[in-house]
């Protein structure tokens, strides 16, 4: 669910002026879940441009409170996510920890890096949410390695795959978003970063990722 209409639309712009999104039918992206995409959104290219990193960092601290009372800590999903998870925990004036995709496999083998108390209350922020997979493997992992009470989950962007947000639904997971997938289509088509022709084949895309031709 994204915050504010309003944000979203910001949010967008300000992706496409950094070039944060790719685009390249003819050569598609593989993610990590092994999905084919002709669309790829890099947000960590966000840090690299102060004013822009103030303005998402500042949108997703703000109304954590409101929304999942006061955290403990902040946790951030690496490797996407460590970077503007721990600026968002500097602003809050909160601890940080991170989560690997998997245990370390030398020295300490952990998963969670940082200190985190047990049944501590803890938001967990996301760069991006696709088949949202790896944002349930942290949430699993901080749940059972690190006995965390999971208040929600904060991320700048969501591809708003039906399956993620079912999982999310199944997890009694509640989930925010700065952005998403149908408002960067929105303002891509209107600033011409993406023509009527790359919009209706992203649309088709996003209806069966998995089953996608290219």
């Amino acid at each position: 669910m994204i915050l504010d209409e309003n944000t979203a639309h910001k949010t967008a712009e300000l992706l496409l002026q950094i070039n944060a999104i790719k685009l390249n039918p003819q050569e598609p992206f593989t993610w990590a879940s092994g999905l084919k995409s002709p669309i790829y959104c890099d947000n960590r290219i966000i840090l690299s441009y102060p004013p822009i990193r103030n303005f998402i960092v500042s949108e997703m601290a703000k109304p954590i409170e409101t929304l999942f009372g006061k955290p403990d800590v902040i946790a951030g999903v690496a490797t996407g996510a460590i970077g503007i998870g721990a600026i968002i925990a500097d602003y809050l004036g909160l601890p940080f920890v991170y989560v690997r995709p998997e245990p370390k496999k030398h020295g300490r083998q952990n998963q969670i890096e940082g200190k985190l108390d047990p049944h501590a209350n803890v938001v967990v922020i996301e760069d991006l949410i696709s088949t949202g997979k790896s944002s349930l493997n942290a949430v699993n992992a901080l749940k059972n390695e690190g006995q965390a009470n999971i208040k929600g989950m904060m991320a700048i962007f969501t591809y708003g795959f039906e399956a993620s947000e079912q999982s999310f639904k199944d997890e009694h997971l509640d989930v925010y978003t700065l952005g998403n997938y149908d408002i960067l289509l929105e303002e891509a088509y209107k600033t011409n970063y993406l023509n009527k022709t790359e919009v209706e084949l992203l649309k088709t895309w996003r209806k069966d990722p998995a089953n996608w031709n290219h």
